[in-house]
């Protein structure tokens, strides 16, 4: 009996220390975070669907650099690709081209000690961002740096979905084809990707490079496709959500591997579909994470109720970030549309104007809807235990999926 109530005692101290702990690491994060989004901005954008079309274009510019390349990323294995992308870095190093590599501590922790010298013995100059701290260990353990950006002389910025394994040049078979959205962007607002590059260097790596006006060229081009980056964190996603939800007029389409929104979300998607616009949904048929497809049945059940469009992808896994309102704003960045990516994670999005990339993308949508199949309700409420089990876990723990 003694040794029970030691133990329920230590679990009570346990389950304390965890709420303490968020709550208090949580206040302390969203005094700390600054809102910003950039000025409307002119730029060329190329897009990737596939991760091996995607990796061969985004080698060769490395190998073509001639000043700098600064790169973040949520994401690198220990596995050929990673290597080939961390040889190519040594290489440059070695010529004397700045390099500056970034990863989440935790996203990244595949990475060996190894091969984090080998990069600095070359020349490179790297930091892990997001390490867990005291005094917050379990809130800082949840924080992730989700973006993944690339800087190369300052004239060519990549952005998406996209991390680099082997999973995302389709060599993993559980999870290929990847099916995945990333930027290639040259013209003025690579500046802005820049910068916000340095932003997370000076906190992760101590060194201050914003007044360095050698990474802040002059544009060769303008660009005509109009768009703005809005980088995130502590909450902030879920109101920049909230107001692209609110501007929908006929149609809303979301492309995620995760739809798991907050309240102020979903209930945002309701009263869209209230006044009559027309919802698609894309999500996977086939999950990479436990328990994230059973979080989301029951916004999915209810949206389906109002007549809103589920379809889940099925030739390979669909990990696409992107959001479409009318024929007037979409969205493609880092940010999943669950609630790790608007609550915890630090993220970077870039919300386009332009209606003729607009018509490409709706094009390679519509092309994705064709490699999926339609989620009824009929399937939903079909009574499966284990299922059912599973969503209530899942509901419990969704803030953190």
């Amino acid at each position: 009996m003694n040794f029970v109530l030691i133990l329920s005692g230590l679990v009570l101290l346990i389950i304390l220390w965890l709420v303490i702990d968020f709550r208090l690491g949580r206040r302390k994060h969203l005094s700390a975070a600054s809102k910003m989004e950039t000025n409307i901005l002119h730029g060329s954008f190329e897009i990737f669907t596939h991760g091996k079309e995607l990796f061969h274009d985004y080698f060769q510019e490395i190998r073509e650099a001639k000043r700098h390349i600064h790169v973040l990323f949520y994401i690198v294995k220990d596995d050929a690709i990673s290597q080939e992308f961390f040889t190519l870095l040594k290489e440059k190093a070695r010529e004397g081209v700045e390099v500056r590599l970034l990863l989440d501590r935790l996203g990244s922790w595949k990475v060996k000690r190894a091969a984090v010298t080998a990069l600095k013995e070359a020349g490179a100059q790297f930091a892990f961002s997001n390490r867990i701290k005291l005094p917050f260990l379990f809130y800082s353990a949840q924080v992730r740096n989700h973006r993944k950006i690339s800087i190369i002389d300052g004239k060519i910025g990549y952005l998406g979905g996209y991390n680099i394994g082997k999973e995302y040049i389709d060599e993993d078979s559980s999870l290929s084809p990847w099916r995945d959205y990333h930027l290639k962007i040259t013209g003025e607002s690579v500046n802005s990707l820049q910068s916000e590059f340095l932003i997370d260097w000076n906190e992760y790596a101590g060194e201050n490079l914003q007044d360095h006006h050698v990474y802040f060229p002059e544009p060769a081009l303008k660009g005509a496709v109009r768009h703005q980056f809005l980088p995130t964190e502590a909450g902030q996603l879920e109101k920049n959500f909230i107001r692209l939800i609110q501007k929908a007029e006929h149609s809303i389409m979301i492309g995620t591997p995760y739809f798991i929104p907050s309240a102020a979300i979903f209930t945002e998607l309701q009263e869209a579909r209230r006044r009559g616009v027309s919802i698609t949904i894309i999500v996977p048929f086939t999950a990479d994470h436990l328990l994230v497809q059973e979080a989301s049945f029951r916004y999915l059940r209810q949206l389906l109720k109002m007549g809103a469009a589920v379809y889940q992808y099925k030739n390979g896994f669909y990990h696409a970030k992107t959001i479409v309102i009318d024929d007037n704003i979409c969205d493609i960045g880092t940010a999943n549309f669950d609630q790790r990516s608007l609550f915890l994670n630090k993220e970077i999005n870039c919300y386009i104007y332009d209606p003729d990339f607009i018509g490409r993308l709706k094009d390679i949508i519509e092309k994705d809807i064709l490699d999926s199949e339609q989620l009824t309700l009929a399937a939903l409420n079909k009574p499966n235990t284990l299922r059912t089990t599973k969503e209530t876990i899942a509901r419990a723990i969704a803030y953190f999926l």
